[in-house]
């Protein structure tokens, strides 16, 4: 099951992928990595997903991560009495704690932190940026609001607060409750949605404690402001395009992804890009043409991972829809341009001892043309050394932990193996190279690097290469 691309595919589960069979389809298809989301999953669904998902990992013996995505806050009017209710441009509205149902001077705000959050002249959005309003006056029951751009307006619309700092977390009860359940049912990765400030990735780490990796969904102004404490903190990234052009003008959305694809990179940590990358495979076999072409930019920036999410959820072509995001990978990736923007984009090495090793490991891979990387890695951070580099030999990384290879699904360029740990260095690389060619990646007299830390087994003990020869039954 060794894929022919190095960038990763996420492929969101729901009803219009239900069942094992087409769950192992849409793997065999090109999926890396499973999302669950928990907006509309149960807690018994969500065990159901990952049992599933762990019988087809198991039916086809290798490892298929797992990411649960939570809801968080979801912020709402009330209901009005005749809806639609048409607002004209110019008019004067309100947003109250009353609870009786609204006409065409006012509404019901169910979140009494946002009037609290609300000043004059911040913008107030309803129904995914539609309908435009603009502050004027506020106090702790009513906020009057000047409508900017106007139209009709019903019951429980969405709203969104691109000027405004919320004081509640990110994390709502409902989060919470599935976050732990999340956890129970073995996850690999939570995706932390709606944040607004460092504090709330380190909540979500403080409850997971390392039993799954925290990816930060940047979606919301107030997290680009705050751009680098949030990654700092964060496992990984993602570049959730749809809310993010929502409270943010949709033209700068793609410096944005371009600018968070470098940032993570450099850094080292796993950015995913998300939100309508095939849309409209949600109802046709066929992507428009822009459409493959944003798929191509995430993929030339180098970014880990692009994500499906209706298209394999609830549209009427899932399978076709990871085939087709599989091949424009492929394709992008076999473009002579692709290895020289990704050696361009390069940042030095981080001055420590692995990452020069990680940094020396892809240039002698490279002058060398070796047929792989073989790293092997216990907690994951040497294949993410790595990847950061970006090398053209792929990266094939050995294991003793299924948890450590399941996290790496997501990971651009890594194929993880779940194997028995070396006895000394001698065993590594008869190991690494007996690997190397039961997985394709190198034939009999071919040669491969190793990097690995030694003593075997260290956490963050990158301090060895090797180069080995691939024999007919491990390494010379």
């Amino acid at each position: 099951m060794r894929r022919n691309r190095r960038t990763k595919l996420i492929a969101t589960l729901g009803p219009a992928s239900q069942d094992d069979a087409v769950v192992k389809r849409l793997f065999e298809a090109g999926a890396d990595v499973f999302r669950i989301n928990m907006s509309h999953s149960s807690h018994e669904v969500l065990h159901q997903r990952v049992a599933q998902i762990r019988r087809i990992e198991q039916e086809l013996g290798r490892p298929i991560g797992i990411l649960a995505d939570l809801q968080g806050p979801k912020l709402r009017v009330g209901t009005f009495a005749a809806p639609p209710v048409m607002l004209e441009t110019g008019q004067k509205f309100v947003l109250d704690s009353d609870p009786k149902p609204g006409d065409s001077r006012r509404v019901h705000l169910p979140h009494p932190e946002i009037l609290q959050a609300l000043k004059p002249g911040h913008r107030v959005l309803i129904d995914d940026g539609k309908l435009l309003f603009r502050v004027t006056s506020v106090t702790a029951k009513r906020a009057e609001i000047m409508v900017e751009v106007g139209g009709a307006i019903s019951n429980k619309k969405g709203v969104s607060l691109p000027d405004s700092l919320l004081p509640s977390s990110a994390l709502t009860e409902k989060d919470r409750s599935d976050l732990t359940a999340a956890l129970e049912a073995g996850v690999d990765w939570i995706a932390l949605s709606f944040v607004q400030r460092p504090d709330d990735v380190a909540e979500v780490r403080k409850i997971a404690r390392g039993r799954a990796l925290v990816m930060s969904k940047l979606e919301k102004p107030q997290a680009i402001e705050r751009l680098d404490e949030i990654m700092e903190l964060s496992d990984a990234l993602m570049v959730a395009r749809g809310d993010l052009g929502v409270e943010m003008p949709l033209e700068v959305v793609p410096g944005l992804q371009k600018r968070i694809t470098r940032l993570a990179r450099k850094l080292g940590k796993p950015v995913v890009i998300a939100t309508q990358m095939l849309e409209s495979m949600i109802v046709s076999p066929m992507p428009t043409r822009a459409e493959v072409s944003d798929v191509a930019t995430a993929v030339f920036e180098g970014a880990d991972a692009v994500m499906l999410s209706a298209e394999s959820a609830a549209g009427q072509y899932p399978i076709v829809a990871v085939e087709t995001m599989s091949r424009i990978a492929e394709a992008v990736e076999k473009d002579p341009n692709y290895t020289v923007l990704l050696a361009g984009q390069r940042s030095p090495p981080e001055p420590t001892g692995a990452d020069a090793i990680a940094a020396a490991a892809r240039s002698v891979a490279e002058t060398l043309d070796l047929k792989c990387i073989v790293a092997w890695t216990a907690s994951g951070a040497t294949a993410l050394r790595i990847a950061r580099e970006r090398p053209y030999p792929p990266i094939l990384t050995l294991t003793t932990s299924m948890q450590t290879a399941r996290r790496l699904a997501l990971v651009w360029g890594v194929h993880a193996v779940v194997g028995e740990d070396p006895a000394d260095v001698d065993d590594m690389a008869r190991l690494g190279a007996r690997v190397a060619r039961e997985q394709e990646f190198a034939n009999p007299g071919q040669r491969v690097i190793l990097v690995a830390g030694v003593p075997f087994g260290t956490p963050g003990a990158t301090n060895m290469l090797r180069i080995a020869f691939v024999g007919a039954g491990g390494a010379s």
